[in-house]
């Protein structure tokens, strides 16, 4: 049996959304800001790009800690994980 090498990038699933993305058009060094000007000016572009969704989605379940993905900062991101857990904990709890 011989060992599966990964889909490339380019021709995953994931590339189908990433492809649409309005930060292709952009300098990628632009998401992943060093203040918070530079968030903002990463959440203008996201505000109004088509896969915003599904990039958000991406980072949450790959645990993505840099950058700027679906138009959330690594501290939103982890809020929103956080609610998540303890959305699912009171869930658990009924």
């Amino acid at each position: 049996m011989t060992a599966q090498t990964p889909e490339p990038l380019l021709t995953s699933p994931t590339a189908a959304w990433m492809a649409r993305g309005s930060c292709r058009d952009h300098d990628p060094a632009m998401f992943f800001p060093s203040d918070g000007v530079g968030v903002d000016r990463a959440r203008r572009i996201c505000a109004t790009c088509p896969v915003q969704a599904p990039c958000l989605e991406y980072a949450l379940a790959h645990r993505i800690e840099h950058g700027v993905w679906g138009g959330a900062s690594e501290r939103e991101r982890r809020r929103i994980l956080k609610r998540r857990r303890l959305a699912e904990t009171v869930l658990a709890d009924r």
